[in-house]
């Protein structure tokens, strides 16, 4: 008996339809029930079958909800990664005793048709196949044998082309059809090419983990060379990117190592690779449906000026034109203030602040001299240009995925004649995990903020003087 439990959870092996029928009902039954206690005791939630299709409720959108929400979240997903896993085990051994091609595993991640599956494998009897057979990546083929060498240097070649041309056609999915810069493509995508490469590299033999790691690092650093050429993307974009993606191709490739060094490869491998091919469209599908909400983010910065609030309000309101930047972020392409001009006076009085790709237009909101001055931001230009050997591409994120939503201005009286002066900007971006491109937004934005408040100092201060 013990064996028996101790097996349901490997790859390996195989199990008839009672059993399998038996493990998961039990293990779904377990799975409410510790799910529903959890709910209410503690957080006090109801829990009910239902609530499986919409478990944060009908109205919270990701990425807009309340911490207690988000950790009631995380911890049913951590609570789940268990059951995950025995489903996907038990499913692998059933295709397997039922004689059906492993890959039709994928099948187990889609909702509803998954029940349906499950169902249907229930139903199946018993139908050895060779172990040939079993191992195809896909029912009835063995392409891979025959496109994959079996030399080190040769399959690390044709693991990294296969790997790019898979990459650039989910870009290209994200980008251009879907047009979805989110966890499809930013998490999904580069931790799949990771764990992909590498379990193609190591598809005839077993392979160094050093080895593996060129091989999962290798296809992302290329990717991003191949949408510069093909003018899909610019250099700076994919240099932001590059750290978050790396890190979880190398991750991909660690796990790819793990399963390839465990030597089920010539049996798990068709049951990855599947799931790998499909996980990413499938995420990127599934975040241009659901139009995720966009967090609102704000940044503040200050400095001092050695001149009364008045002298300061005048620059404040309309600047002339600041000198060249030499900051190599704004000579790279990042948009950057130029000049700033008013018509009108008062509220209802509309200011354009002139940046390097375009105007933003600000009306007055509150104009309350010489303390504040807020504004909303009813037009916004591109965030930069982008680097590329092609002149001037326009990628879809440069138009809607970051917008400037408000801003301000908040002068505070000092002693001496001094002025506290404050730049504020409440912003959005839909570019997820929100969280990572924020550490980029915040780091540009504060530089804007500071390249006008200092401009504003050196021209407070000489009208002063």
């Amino acid at each position: 008996m013990a064996n028996r439990f101790v097996g349901m959870w490997r790859w390996q092996g195989t199990i008839e339809r009672k059993s399998y029928a038996i493990a998961g009902c039990s293990a779904f039954v377990l799975k409410y029930f510790l799910d529903k206690f959890v709910a209410f005791a503690v957080f006090g939630r109801q829990w009910f079958l239902w609530s499986y299709w919409q478990p944060l409720g009908p109205d919270v959108r990701v990425n807009a909800i309340h911490p207690d929400t988000r950790t009631f979240a995380a911890t049913l997903l951590v609570l789940a990664l268990p059951f995950i896993w025995l489903g996907v085990t038990l499913t692998v051994q059933r295709l397997r005793d039922a004689g059906q091609p492993l890959w039709l595993v994928v099948f187990f991640f889609i909702p509803v048709i998954n029940i349906l599956f499950f169902l249907l494998l229930c139903t199946l009897g018993t139908h050895s196949v060779t172990v040939q057979r079993e191992a195809a990546p896909w029912p009835e083929t063995r392409v891979l044998d025959r496109w994959i060498p079996r030399s080190a240097v040769g399959a690390a070649a044709a693991s990294i082309g296969i790997t790019i041309l898979i990459g650039s056609m989910c870009t290209v999915l994200g980008t251009r059809v879907l047009v979805s810069y989110g966890w499809g493509l930013y998490v999904a995508l580069p931790f799949c090419l990771g764990l992909f490469s590498v379990l193609v590299y190591s598809y005839h033999e077993p392979r160094t983990f050093g080895s593996c790691m060129a091989v999962s690092l290798a296809p992302i650093a290329l990717l991003g060379g191949v949408l510069i050429v093909v003018a899909i993307e610019g250099l700076l974009c994919i240099l932001m990117a590059a750290p978050f993606a790396l890190g979880l191709a190398a991750l991909g490739g660690t796990l790819g190592y793990t399963i390839q060094a465990a030597y089920w490869l010539n049996k798990g491998t068709p049951v990855m690779m599947s799931i790998v091919l499909l996980f990413t469209p499938a995420i990127q599908s599934v975040e241009h449906l659901a139009k995720l909400q966009a967090e609102t983010f704000e940044v503040r910065t200050a400095i001092e000026v050695n001149a009364p609030p008045e002298r300061v309000w005048n620059q404040v309101v309309a600047f002339a034109e600041i000198p060249p930047p030499k900051e190599l972020l704004f000579r790279a392409g990042i948009a950057y203030p130029i000049r700033a001009e008013i018509s009108g006076h008062g509220v209802g009085a509309v200011r354009h602040c002139i940046f390097s790709t375009g105007p933003f237009a600000e009306p007055i909101e509150v104009w309350d001299e010489p303390r504040l001055l807020k504004f909303g931001v009813t037009e916004n230009p591109a965030p930069l240009n982008e680097l590329s050997p092609y002149g001037n591409i326009q990628p879809a994120h440069l138009h809607g995925y970051f917008v400037s939503k408000q801003g301000q201005f908040l002068l505070t009286a000092l002693q001496g004649g001094r002025t506290r002066l404050e730049g504020a900007t409440w912003y959005q971006h839909t570019m997820w995990p929100a969280s990572y491109w924020r550490l980029w937004s915040d780091y540009i934005i504060h530089r804007i903020h500071l390249r006008v408040l200092e401009h504003i100092r050196r021209q407070a201060e000489a009208a002063t003087g």
